[in-house]
């Protein structure tokens, strides 16, 4: 999410100062190095000017920005290969070789993934363009970007400075919102909105359509609805009242858009870090957390990667203070922590008992996204074994 502090940014174009609002969806500093490029500045110069901590400030052709941002991409790839290659001709023959790829080397090697794609985002981000007053750009061939900024990042009554991946990010999540995430099983479709995680993969929907409801369901919890998705197959399934919480601000609009379109009554929105306040028990809490417990590096991470699983753990802490005597819990969990060696399967039933809850049974799928059937992917080993689960979890 956006800073709330105002930052700006100076740099010298025609011996003049200019000074324009820094925005940064991922919270970058404004740059300390600016340089002018335009259509004649070669991919190979604005990739060694990037690598060296140097900012790119965009003024040629707006669609000549898009194929730069692609030729710096694949030079970074390039640079990775060389790497990886070169770590490959080290090793003193093939066993050796193929322990690069052996379960013991899967943490390293998602941790290198990590790293590599934080510095690939920041080479990226170090292209600029200059929005002016309401994001209008006048780079030749531009298109109309307000509507989308305007979206993403709230009114702005002066010029700005942000990066080409923010921008895109912008007009991506437009489209999104336009069109929405079509949930077959539902017979739906789901709008998400810019900095709030699309439901592209949903192989979990099936799962609470089968989990058979507790016996006594007037309350449930839905935390951390995002685009509020859980809230509305509850909502369908019948439950007459659905408390919906999020501590992000783009969810919580998000999510009511979503319940407006659909009509959908029986659900409250509340700002909350986990569960409601002022609320009866629940005969059922739903939660879908961030599966990889790992420190997110943008605001969009915050549902895929929880540091040391903190929203995980305080969710199982938290649940026996607000959960009726025959309540349930259903938990979205995929096993990929676990494959990657982030989190064991013992460590994950023992924060469960330590909340005092206990695994009353268990429902699985296997996922069918890309990634789990592509095995050109490092982490494929681990990915390919990926299964997701709802656990229904109840008091001791």
């Amino acid at each position: 999410m956006l800073s709330t502090e105002k930052q700006y940014v100076q740099w010298f174009e025609d011996e003049t100062l200019h000074s324009a609002r820094w925005l940064s969806e991922s919270n970058h500093a404004p740059p300390a190095r600016i340089v002018l490029v335009d259509d004649k500045t070669t991919a190979d110069e604005a990739y060694r000017l990037a690598c060296e901590g140097t900012s790119l400030l965009w003024r040629g052709d707006f669609h000549n920005a898009k194929q730069l941002l692609q030729a710096l991409n694949r030079r970074i790839d390039r640079t990775n290969e060389r790497s990886e290659q070169r770590k490959i001709k080290k090793a003193a023959n093939k066993s050796t070789a193929d322990k690069l790829v052996t379960p013991e080397a899967i943490p390293n090697l998602f941790h290198q993934q990590r790293q590599t794609q934080a510095q690939r985002s920041r080479i990226l981000s170090r292209l600029l363009l200059e929005l002016e007053t309401g994001y209008v750009s006048k780079l030749r061939r531009a298109p109309d970007v307000s509507a989308a900024c305007m979206a993403a990042f709230g009114q702005l009554d002066e010029s700005c400075l942000l990066s080409f991946r923010d921008l895109q990010g912008a007009l991506g999540a437009a489209q999104w919102r336009e069109k929405g995430v079509p949930i077959e099983s539902l017979g739906l479709s789901i709008f998400p909105h810019y900095g709030v995680f699309a439901p592209t993969r949903h192989e979990y929907v099936q799962l609470l359509l089968d989990a058979p409801l507790p016996d006594t369901c007037d309350v449930a919890f839905d935390i951390g609805t995002g685009t509020g998705l859980l809230a509305v197959i509850l909502a369908q399934r019948g439950v007459q009242q659905i408390i919906a919480t999020d501590l992000n601000p783009r969810a919580l609009a998000c999510a009511s858009e979503n319940f407006v379109r659909l009509e959908l009554s029986a659900v409250q929105l509340q700002q909350a870090d986990l569960f409601p306040n002022d609320a009866p028990l629940a005969n059922l809490i739903v939660c879908n957390p961030p599966w990889l417990p790992a420190k997110p590096s943008s605001p969009l991470e915050y549902a895929v990667y929880d540091a040391k699983s903190t929203m995980l753990r305080g969710l199982l802490q938290g649940t026996k203070q607000h959960l009726a005597e025959q309540g349930e819990v259903w938990l979205i969990l995929s096993d990929l922590a676990e494959h990657l060696q982030l989190r064991s399967r013992d460590e994950l039933l023992g924060w469960f008992a330590d909340a005092g809850l206990a695994v009353k049974y268990r429902l699985d799928t296997t996922p069918k996204h890309g990634r789990s059937q592509d095995n050109t992917d490092p982490l494929f080993a681990a990915r390919s074994l990926e299964i997701t689960s709802l656990w229904c979890l109840e008091r001791v």
